[in-house]
């Protein structure tokens, strides 16, 4: 059996009932087979592979708090710490019913690679909670948020751990748990990204997921004799990576027809109003069947449907495994060319393999959803040197960034025969300056 499959069976044999996890594991290890192989003695004498997907700490917790009747009500946090061989773990908190164990793992294992692709001095981490913060009073959100960070303080600092945003955790949430962290601690540092602007946030922060997958599948198009002036573009979600991909894709000359919600879907053959998809979501925190009393002539449909508009470019920017085999079919059938991911994982493996075989250009998250990670990085950066950065240089840096990402990907792709597998060239740049950091370092 070789190193790869014996890791594989390694991993669903110890992490039983977190197929999320499996599915990420298997994702990376797979498009690394022609490196591995090439240096199988050494990373079997190291044990590399093991060490690369077993995270270096996990932790769960309890989180009790009082809602606003009197009750006190527990929920589960988590925070995988999961290699920081090239700098301080590095990733977001999701606060979501669906979060467990499984899930945060494959979000902090995907982490490692996708932070390793920005070239920043960052490692791979990430967590959350299984609790919900739609429907809640801000009284409430600050009782969980204080209590999580209660127990989250005694592991994280600027120089180990430094979580983000991610699923139901936004400025709002990043507050409150600015300050608990800063009560309990009586130290003020940049210990958490996406802040506000006051406490040392970064502008653009806000924007750079959604700018980012735009500013890369623009340049992966380049690369391939394309441009995106022009094209018709469907995006699945409506929360931050997905408000500001409209509005950067729209900005750029292309035209965006479609976003969605737990709901529903809008089609809009005009073009989202991104206005207006602010005012519904940013603003009132409502569910896109408002979207129609603003735009009479756009369309909204119950349930699923997204992929089913004709486009030329799918950007999906929801949640893991929303795009299906089935829709896949859909794209393909109706002309799709590009799909680039703005989600952690959205698109099944039959899914990505069916793009790939039929020649749709597919840009893995880890590469093209890394914008958010770097402008934290880079908020970070800012927090160190006690500095404030304009709206345009970071902006600037971003764009630079993803660039070089879709370029680093696109040569390691080439480098061992794969041309146009931004999959495998994503997983083997990444994992590249890693396994080097690892080695380097000794047996830890």
């Amino acid at each position: 059996m070789s190193y790869v499959d014996e890791v594989l069976e390694r991993v669903a044999a110890k992490n039983p009932a977190e197929p999320e996890f499996h599915q990420a594991v298997k994702e990376v290890l797979e498009s690394l087979r022609v490196v591995v192989e090439t240096n199988e003695e050494k990373y079997r004498r190291e044990a590399l592979l093991e060490r690369i997907v077993e995270p270096e700490r996990q932790l769960k917790f309890r989180v009790p708090w009082v809602d606003d009747n009197g009750n006190v009500q527990v929920n589960t946090g988590y925070r995988v710490q999961f290699n920081s061989a090239i700098g301080p773990y590095k990733g977001g908190l999701r606060l979501h019913p669906s979060v467990n164990l499984g899930i945060i793992k494959f979000l902090g294992f995907e982490q490692v690679f996708k932070n390793s692709l920005t070239g920043l001095p960052i490692g791979g981490g990430k967590g959350g909670s299984d609790f919900d913060p739609k429907g809640k009073s801000d009284r409430e959100v600050m009782s969980f948020c204080q209590s999580f960070m209660t127990e989250l303080c005694k592991y994280i600092g600027a120089d180990t751990d430094v979580p983000a945003g991610d699923i139901g955790t936004g400025a709002r949430e990043i507050g409150y748990l600015f300050g608990q962290y800063k009560r309990i601690r009586s130290v003020y540092e940049g210990v958490l990204t996406g802040k506000g602007l006051s406490y040392g946030g970064s502008l653009a922060r806000k924007e750079a997921t959604g700018y980012g997958l735009l500013y890369f599948t623009e340049e992966m198009l380049r690369l391939n004799g394309e441009e995106l002036t022009g094209k018709t573009v469907a995006v699945s979600g409506s929360g931050n990576v997905a408000i500001y991909a409209v509005e950067k894709a729209q900005q750029l000359g292309a035209k965006v027809v479609t976003v969605s919600d737990s709901n529903g879907w809008v089609y809009d053959p005009e073009g989202i109003d991104v206005e207006v998809l602010k005012e519904i979501k940013e603003v009132k925190r409502a569910r896109l069947t408002e979207y129609k009393n603003y735009r009479p002539n756009s369309e909204y449909h119950e349930g699923r449907g997204v992929w089913t508009a004709k486009v030329d470019i799918a950007l999906p920017c929801a949640t893991q495994n929303e795009l299906l085999l089935e829709d896949a079919k859909t794209l393909v059938a109706n002309g799709c060319k590009v799909v680039a991911e703005g989600a952690n994982m959205p698109t099944t493996m039959e899914a990505t393999e069916y793009l790939q075989a039929n020649g749709v250009m597919f840009a893995p998250g880890k590469a093209s959803n890394a914008g958010g990670v770097a402008a934290s990085a880079l908020e970070m950066s800012q927090n160190s040197e006690r500095l404030s950065w304009s709206f345009e240089e970071v902006d600037s840096k971003l764009k630079g960034i993803m660039i070089n990402i879709c370029h680093n990907v696109d040569a390691a792709a080439k480098q061992y025969g794969m041309e146009g597998n931004y999959v495998a060239g994503a997983n083997i740049a990444g994992f590249e300056k890693v396994a080097d950091a690892m080695l380097s370092q000794g047996v830890v």
